[in-house]
């Protein structure tokens, strides 16, 4: 009986709940970071190599800068609660999930922010519009909205359950 009770809320559950999250986490970062700082320039400037993307934006005194760094807080964020989940095992799988959720839902605004200013160079060195020209930040929005729903769905559940 005790076997069959302790079966979802084992520890390994939570520990596999954290490792999924972060791998999904540290995904959307990297095609977070991919896409501000080669796939977007490459497709706002169609025929142009990377490298005279970024000669061209050296002329003109403007860059792609850093910010794609900042698509790195999510992953580092991650892997510090899939450490301190493999410390405590004990802990709940659904709130373990929602704190993965939390951050692939914060990964649009993230994006907005490490995207605004290489967007902004491209668009001052090419005389172009700043918003995104490659569809890759399309699979990050969706991701970030479905999380959304699923924290939206999550709380419901638990709001059901507790009453």
């Amino acid at each position: 009986m005790i076997q069959a009770k302790r079966g979802f809320r084992d520890g390994r559950t939570a520990v596999r709940v954290a490792l999924v999250g972060t791998a999904s986490v540290v995904v959307y970062g990297l095609l977070g970071v991919v896409q501000i700082a080669v796939l977007n320039p490459l497709a706002a400037v169609p025929g142009a190599a990377l490298g005279q993307i970024r000669a061209d934006m050296d002329a003109a005194r403007e860059t792609l800068g850093a910010w794609w760094v900042l698509m790195a807080v999510g992953p580092a964020i991650a892997i510090a609660l899939l450490v301190g989940t493999w410390r405590r095992p004990e802990r709940q799988p659904g709130t373990v999930a929602s704190w993965y959720l939390v951050l692939l839902a914060l990964g649009t605004p993230a994006y907005f922010v490490a995207s605004f200013g290489p967007g902004m160079a491209l668009a001052d060195t090419y005389g172009i519009g700043g918003a995104d020209s490659s569809p890759w930040a399309l699979p990050l929005h969706v991701t970030s909205g479905l999380a959304v729903i699923a924290l939206a769905g999550q709380a419901a559940w638990n709001r059901s359950r507790s009453s």
